[in-house]
């Protein structure tokens, strides 16, 4: 038996230990990483929001296609000049300690994200100057300047509402540990690099489109045992399934297989200006970093690791979106130029360290990025490392190069500034061009699409040239579920949400 044989039959056999007696009300998802911080405004990471979807609502959420729908907030106006978003919030939402979900926890949320010390929110939220609480159910946004992405910040964790008497009666560290929220289920139990346990809360507004008493989030990173878990009936649902397995799953009748074009980008983030790990050559010649990016052959990776179903990318939004700057084609590899480089940066070879979660996808990607750029004379070496351990030192900025995924969203403020914008929530490098911010900065301030546009290619060509991070491609979600399982539609973020899901009778 081969070494990939036995460490599949072993994972098999080991899940079934943990989850071959769930009950027939339990819904199983296989998620790809172990999530970190269970709080909406200290979270970073993907695996994070999976966990949201059951505990913590918001006050918008999107489509399956990605338009703003409401969710604990039932409508929404602005005003003319664009500077006051006013909401009327639902009046049968409770948190899972009993509180009301009202316009003064709304108020208190906002307040904490955009000041608690630890929180990644600041950035989303900075144009909110306040939070005015015009009734028990109705919440006023007062904003500095007009802020078009406001309600897409609002649909993700910024707009995530935690309640506010747990939050107060906890410390941030432990609050990320035992969140309180008013989602449709509330956590129980978390087994670090095993699972999350969480109950179905009665008191839930929607509890009737609930339909499972416990939701078990499943931790497995290698994506071919997620599948094989799947086939096998261990798990009901599975997300980030590898594309070239998507024929193999579609011919085993005991499961469904589902597609959906991502916000996502995959990119290799570089270092530039958070010490000690920027003192290398890769952070400090952008030579070097043009040099890594024509050593890329972006389609022959896509067709590595997917068959082709993936889009090669070169900027922070993919190729399907109005907002990717067609300007800006993505170039050809040039193994010639980008030799040169090396050389006119006074290099014969170019040492590079690079991180990644250890994961399968990562890894293929890692992989083949190392023997393009072999090539052309820079040495990588990849360092896989378990979920925490690489946020977090991630998180700090102790990365020379990570090779990271970005799952997206709807709006390109969300995006394209996320890692990059001097005072953004994820930029761990701590890059700052002030030319880069004004023009992202002004993409903020019109809900214009061509004025936005402009302004974006105006930023996109700042980090085109400078390559604080390179961007290669842009996943299309794939997932596996059981055959019974019913009322699954894929969402363009990824997350499965437990509401609405059942199994056939």
């Amino acid at each position: 038996m081969h070494d990939r044989s036995k460490a599949l039959l072993a994972a098999l056999l080991g899940f079934g230990l943990i989850a071959g007696a769930a009950r027939a009300d339990t819904l199983r998802i296989g998620l790809a990483e172990d999530p970190n911080l269970l709080d909406p405004a200290q979270s970073g990471t993907l695996g994070e929001r999976f966990v949201f979807a059951s505990i913590c609502d918001k006050l918008v959420d999107i489509s399956p296609k990605g338009e703003i729908v409401a969710f604990l907030a039932t409508s929404w106006t602005l005003s003319p000049d664009q500077k006051q978003l006013t909401m009327a919030l639902r009046k049968d939402a409770v948190f899972h300690d009993g509180e009301k979900v009202d316009a003064a926890a709304v108020q208190f949320n906002i307040d904490r994200a955009k000041n608690l010390p630890e929180s990644k929110r600041k950035a989303e939220l900075a144009p909110v100057a306040s939070v005015d609480v015009v009734d028990e159910f109705t919440v006023r946004f007062n904003l500095a300047e007009p802020f078009s992405p406001l309600l897409a910040q609002l649909s993700d964790r910024a707009g995530m509402i935690v309640s506010p008497k747990a939050a107060r009666a906890m410390t941030p560290a432990d609050f990320a540990n035992h969140p309180v929220c008013s989602g449709p289920f509330t956590l129980v139990q978390r087994i670090p690099q095993e699972r999350i346990v969480m109950k179905k809360f009665e008191k839930y507004w929607n509890a009737a489109n609930v339909h499972f008493d416990e939701v078990q989030i499943v931790i497995m990173p290698d994506a071919v045992v997620r599948l094989a878990n799947v086939q096998s009936g261990q798990l009901d649902i599975a997300e980030r399934i590898q594309a070239t397995d998507l024929a193999r799953g579609q011919a085993d009748k005991r499961i469904v297989m589902y597609t959906v074009p991502s916000l996502s980008y995959n990119h290799l983030h570089i270092n530039t200006n958070k010490p000690p790990r920027n003192n290398t050559p890769l952070a400090q010649n952008a030579m070097l970093r043009e040099a890594l990016d024509l050593a890329i052959d972006r389609k022959a990776l896509v067709q590595a690791v997917s068959n082709g179903v993936f889009l090669p990318g070169n900027q922070l939004e993919p190729p399907t979106s109005p907002y990717y700057i067609k300007e800006f084609p993505i170039q050809p590899r040039n193994v010639a130029r980008a030799k040169e480089l090396i050389k006119e940066a006074g290099f014969t070879r170019v040492p590079v360290n690079m991180q990644i979660l250890n994961a399968t996808l990562d890894l293929q990607v890692a992989q083949i990025v190392q023997a393009m750029a072999r090539e052309v004379g820079i040495d990588i070496t990849i360092e896989p490392q378990e979920t925490g351990t690489a946020v977090a030192r991630y998180f700090a900025g102790d990365f020379e190069l990570f090779g990271g995924l970005w799952s997206g969203r709807v709006d390109p403020d969300g995006n394209i500034p996320t890692f990059l914008a001097c005072d953004a929530g994820q930029n761990f490098s701590k890059y700052c061009n002030p030319e880069f911010d004004k023009w992202v900065n002004a993409a903020r301030r019109t809900s214009n699409f061509q004025e936005r546009y402009n302004d974006y290619k105006e930023a996109t060509q700042i980090y085109l040239t400078e390559r604080p991070t390179i961007p290669i491609f842009h996943q299309v979600w794939v997932f596996a579920a059981s055959a019974k399982l019913q009322g699954f539609v894929p969402y363009v973020d990824d997350i499965v949400r437990p509401v609405g899901l059942s199994f056939a009778k």
